[in-house]
């Protein structure tokens, strides 16, 4: 199931038990992520868990949200940018089985200046020699990894092994140009092509999808950003658009018959 700005509206949303305000989006097999925009940044905590999404990516800019949860899904790639542009005051993140193969392809949570837990259980990265202390060391904000609190004897190995003289160590260097065969990102991958419709597309003017456009820069609810949306995806252009542009139509051409019945008599007679 698409994540539509239709079923975010219908989506429970509800003070979760740390008095945070959370959008509740589980257990839909939803494939990517996509419409967030229409929450409007009111939410603390978004619940993705259970779902087939396979790219951490598509995501607005989200100033308020603090918690992620994204357990039991497919993830694989995840947004260089993901932490630094889109969630910059994200605190905690969870990744619970899901795919993420290399310790480079954490890339993305790179930079964040305020996570503090992290979750990356039953993923295959977590298999590989130095898993936690190069998670340690590229996260230093994080405090508590895989449910375990981070210890200072810890922090000071990961220093020991990735800090160089002059930046990252050899070793460092050496891990993050190890790329996984998924992990190259595209901006925009993730958001599955429409598929086609064996009904035709009615073509629409510049004019009628100018005037849609316009008309969803004004919306102010879901449903009716929903239905704009539709319509210009669908090429039909609503009806109540249409009922307006055929109203205006009707009083040029009787500005127009009136101009032209005064240039008539205006007219002197041969």
């Amino acid at each position: 199931m698409k994540l539509t700005a239709d079923l975010i509206a219908r989506a429970p949303c509800y003070l979760n038990a740390l008095q945070d305000r959370e959008l509740d989006l589980r257990s839909y097999k939803i494939p990517a992520i996509e419409n967030l925009g229409v929450t409007k940044d009111l939410n603390d905590s978004l619940d993705l868990t259970d779902n087939d999404i396979r790219a951490l990516a598509n995501f607005p800019v989200l100033y308020r949200l603090k918690t992620l949860l994204l357990s039991n899904n497919r993830i694989s790639k995840i947004d260089p940018e993901l932490l630094s542009s889109y969630l910059p005051n994200l605190t905690t993140l969870v990744l619970t089985n899901n795919a993420v193969a290399e310790l480079s392809d954490l890339q993305g949570l790179a930079g964040a200046k305020f996570l503090e837990h992290l979750v990356l259980l039953d993923n295959p990265l977590t298999k590989k020699k130095y898993y936690r202390l190069y998670v340690i060391w590229k996260l230093p904000t994080v405090r508590v990894l895989d449910f375990t609190k981070v210890a200072r004897k810890e922090r000071q190995e990961a220093k020991k092994l990735f800090d160089g003289k002059a930046g990252p160590s050899a070793l460092a260097e050496s891990i993050a140009a190890t790329k996984s065969t998924t992990s190259t990102f595209e901006p925009g991958e993730g958001v599955p092509l429409p598929l086609k419709s064996s009904v035709p597309t009615l073509t629409m003017s510049k004019e009628d999808q100018d005037k849609i456009r316009a008309a969803l820069a004004k919306a102010t609810t879901l449903d009716e950003i929903s239905r704009l949306e539709r319509a210009l995806k669908e090429g039909k252009i609503p009806s109540d658009l249409k009922d307006q542009q055929e109203t205006q139509s009707r009083k040029k051409q009787k500005l127009d018959d009136g101009e032209q019945e005064e240039e008539e008599e205006d007219t002197p007679m041969a």
